[in-house]
């Protein structure tokens, strides 16, 4: 004989929408605020300048001695550095924007959906770190090695600082949301859009479109397309395992496989 329904512990805490966007417009002011603070004090230090030369590190090791990166544009020397100090100031505070993103959330979740939201959260952020820093202190130096060993003697490499930063940039952007894997593969399985059977099923295939997804998003060097492909198939497979605990620990009380998401009759 099936059990009652208890009371849906949201009824009542609907909002109108004048008051969504006055909550939304708080969130959104306090991103600003997190992300100026950050400009603020890394502008005070390493400041623009050393944030640079902290980002031109692996490129540099491999450049002939007293060889640097150029500025070809006019407004280069001004616009590159800032660029690099707004970017670097929204990755500091990351995680207070995800933060901001979830409480605009939290209140039509339930108790139990609450309770994983934030540690995805934090986790997600955390992923995001390790790729950037993967890319940083793994990726770069062995690319530009690659790279510059095709380089003939007649030909000196001068790196243009813009470009430079840009392909950067690109990179910290790839591999900060390839390293999203396991987030997305867990998402998947808890509201039962797939199986973790359906996972394992589709393993080879998943091998494949991380290898194409890195031979897109990279640049055309063999070593930084591995460097994103296999990392990607390996979070892949932590997705899965994950997926079974993430499952059991984020599901209501009382709620049985196959129900996630489904409105009670």
């Amino acid at each position: 004989m099936s059990q009652p329904d208890k009371e849906d512990e949201l009824a009542g805490t609907e909002q109108p929408f004048v008051a969504h966007l006055m909550e939304l417009r708080d969130r959104l002011l306090y991103c600003v605020y997190g992300i100026a603070a950050a400009v603020i004090l890394l502008a005070i230090w390493p400041g623009p300048s050393g944030l640079i030369d902290f980002i031109a590190r692996p490129i540099q090791a491999h450049l002939p001695p007293g060889t640097h990166l150029i500025a070809t544009g006019v407004f280069s020397p001004v616009f590159v550095p800032l660029k690099v100090l707004l970017l670097v100031a929204v990755l500091v505070v990351l995680p207070w924007l995800m933060y901001q993103l979830w409480a605009f959330v939290a209140p039509g979740l339930y108790s139990h959906e609450k309770k994983f939201a934030l540690p995805l959260i934090i986790f997600g952020s955390f992923l995001a770190y390790c790729g950037i820093g993967f890319v940083q202190f793994f990726v770069l130096d062995r690319m530009f090695s690659f790279i510059q060993s095709f380089a003939p003697p007649s030909v000196q490499a001068t790196p243009d600082i813009a470009s430079y930063v840009e392909a950067i940039l690109s990179l910290y952007l790839a591999f900060g949301l390839a390293f999203q894997v396991p987030i997305v593969v867990m998402l998947l399985v808890r509201f039962e859009m797939v199986t973790v059977e359906k996972l394992k099923e589709f393993r080879g295939y998943f091998i494949v479109v991380a290898f194409v997804v890195a031979a897109v998003v990279t640049p055309p060097d063999v070593i930084s397309q591995l460097a994103l492909a296999v990392p990607m198939c390996i979070l892949y497979e932590v997705g899965i395992v994950a997926s079974r605990w993430f499952v059991k620990a984020s599901r209501a009380p009382g709620e049985e496989p196959g129900t996630a998401d489904k409105p009670s009759s």
